[in-house]
């Protein structure tokens, strides 16, 4: 079994809370925790980025969440991952170093694929689950084509998707969908519980 498998579980929609303050960072995931939201990410592709993550952490540890490192494209970055407390690093491409590296820091890590190609890769170095990017512009149909030759491979669909598309990507064979943008506004809440209370209902 994947260390995903235990970490996402059962859930199917992930937040990123990309490019925010750290302040910014927590008021978003408390909002994306209190819609039932369990998976999130935060990026620190760039340095000062991970302020709001290690921000994000605190906030999720005092209610027992995981949150995830995302951008992680060099290895320097995993030590900043550890350091801010991330359970597992994203990429939005595979890269075998980046993915060794946050192994052996003890983070499972999801890399990005956008192709077949990708996929196998990814698979042969271990991998089960991917992050497929940019989802939006690959279509829900890219899924559906891709679970005939990998049927055992996971797909967290990100980048470009908005809240009313989430279905189509989850029928077509999408474990997870991510959303950043789409579900960082409060204006954007009601639609995301609603989303999930679909999915999960009580």
């Amino acid at each position: 079994m994947s260390e995903f498998d235990e970490l996402f579980g059962s859930h199917r929609v992930m937040v990123i809370l990309r490019g925010l303050s750290s302040s910014q960072a927590v008021a978003a995931a408390c909002r994306a925790w209190d819609a039932g939201v369990q998976l999130l990410e935060v990026p620190i592709g760039a340095a000062e980025q991970v302020a709001a993550l290690a921000a994000v952490v605190a906030a999720g540890n005092e209610r027992g969440k995981v949150v995830g490192a995302g951008t992680v494209v060099a290895v320097q970055q995993i030590q900043a991952a550890v350091d801010a407390g991330a359970s597992y690093t994203v990429a939005p491409g595979f890269d075998p170093d980046v993915l060794a590296e946050s192994l052996a820091a003890g983070m499972p890590h999801l890399p990005g694929v956008a192709t077949p190609t990708e996929v196998q890769h990814a698979r042969n170095a271990g991998c089960r689950w991917v992050k497929v990017f940019p989802a939006g512009i690959v279509g829900p149909a890219w899924f559906r084509a891709i679970n005939g030759p990998f049927p055992d491979m996971r797909y967290v669909a990100t980048g470009g998707i908005n809240i009313p598309a989430a279905k189509d990507f989850l029928a077509a064979g999408a474990q997870v969908v991510a959303f950043g943008s789409a579900a960082t506004d409060p204006a954007m809440s009601d639609e995301l519980m609603d989303l999930i209370s679909t999915m999960h209902p009580a």
